[in-house]
This record gives C-alpha cells, structure tokens and sequence, in this order.
C-alpha cells in the first residue's frame, strides 16, 4: 500500500476531527483544510479504497484501524519534531508547527525512536498536546476548556491549540502558555471577554471568549 504525504495529512486531519465529532462531515474536511468539496470527496473515495476510512457521501466519514494507526503514527512524529525544535534547536513554539508539517512525512521510524530517547521519552509537546506512544496509547488527563471554568476558580493551563502561528505569540504576549496559572475575575455578557489574573504575579489581561476555547486547563481550587 502507498501511502503519500498527502492521505498522511487527510488521516492525520480525520483523527483531529473525529475528537469533536465523529462521523466527520465534508464540509468540516473542505473548512480544514481550505478545499473545494468536490477535492474533499475525490480524496475520501481514495482513502476508502485504500481502506483507511469508511465514507458514506450523506454521513460522513470515519477512520478504519488501520487509518486511525497511520493518523497516530503521524502525530506522533509531529510532535516528538515540535518538541525537538524546541528544546534542541531553540525554535519558538509558533514556529514549529509548519515545520513539523513537512518533516513528519520523511521521519524514519529510527531516528524518531533515537528523538524520542533523547527528549526523555516525553509525553506531551510544547504546546501541551499529548504525544501518542509508539504503541498507539495516548496520555490521558482531566481538563476543560478555559471558556468553561467559573469565576474565581484557579486553573492551570494544560494545552494551547497550535495551529495558527500569529494566534500562539498573541496569547504568549499574554502569557496564556502552557503550566502558567489563571483565574477568571470577570465575565461580561453575551459571550464577551473574559478578564484574567494570568500568572504567579496575577497579571489582568483580557481574553476573547472564543479565544478561551482552543486553550485547555486543570482546574486547582477556588478562591
């Protein structure tokens, strides 16, 4: 079976989908992914005869075990790369992402085991999403989004959605990066801003509330 970068990128976008919502609809794929639906559906047909999904055209589409295998392979590579960047090379953590995008595709199954070895066989990336064991097992935790936490509750950020390079160093200029601890002060109405302590030094910076969504916490306790 040939499996080229590009049905790597589809499996790998399927599994991120399939978290939120499962079956994964067309048009969530051709949102994704920026593509017109007809280059959506020509592709699923393709990853279906490769055995990698199961596709209905009105339902939508799901990964078989196989594809789902090939989606955490891919991962994996991400983001043991993001987190190497990071720690070997001194990469920012809103550049990694584009690069890791092109180097998982080559990353021999030998040198990722040596990367991992010498990160100390990490568990989650910089940005705090967990890394897939070569075995296919995920790190699990408790935690919500920040959007859903209630005032006055101290939480601790776990996880920053990674995708969007200028959106990780605006909320890195408001110190909203992973381990960093927050606590909402203050909710305006009709899904308004969010007003935060943000740091030991309880920092007030101001949060969109959609914003708030792709950052995931811990909560601590209550004040």
């Amino acid at each position: 079976m040939r499996i080229t970068a590009g049905v790597q990128d589809y499996v790998k976008a399927i599994y991120t989908l399939q978290q939120e919502e499962a079956p994964v609809s067309n048009g969530r794929l051709a949102s994704y992914f920026g593509f017109s639906a007809p280059t959506i559906t020509e592709m699923l047909k393709k990853l279906e005869s490769l055995e990698l999904v199961d596709y209905q055209a009105r339902y939508g589409v799901r990964l078989t075990e196989i594809g789902e295998k090939i989606a955490l392979e891919m991962i994996r590579h991400h983001r043991l790369l993001e987190l190497y960047l990071v720690q070997a090379l001194g990469m920012s953590w809103d550049e990694v992402h584009d690069e890791a995008e092109v180097l998982e595709h080559v990353l021999s199954e030998a040198l990722e085991e040596r990367i991992a070895e010498y990160l100390g066989h990490p568990q989650f990336d910089p940005h705090g999403s967990p890394i897939p064991a070569r075995d296919g097992s995920i790190p699990q935790r408790d935690s919500c989004s920040l959007a859903l936490l209630e005032l006055n509750q101290i939480a601790r950020i776990v996880e920053v959605e990674d995708r969007d390079a200028a959106r990780l160093r605006y909320l890195a200029d408001l110190g909203l990066t992973p381990n960093n601890v927050i606590t909402i002060i203050a909710r305006a109405p009709f899904d308004g801003p969010l007003t935060l302590w943000v740091g030991a030094e309880q920092t007030q910076q101001v949060l969109d509330s959609r914003l708030a969504t792709r950052i995931q916490v811990q909560i601590e306790r209550s004040i």
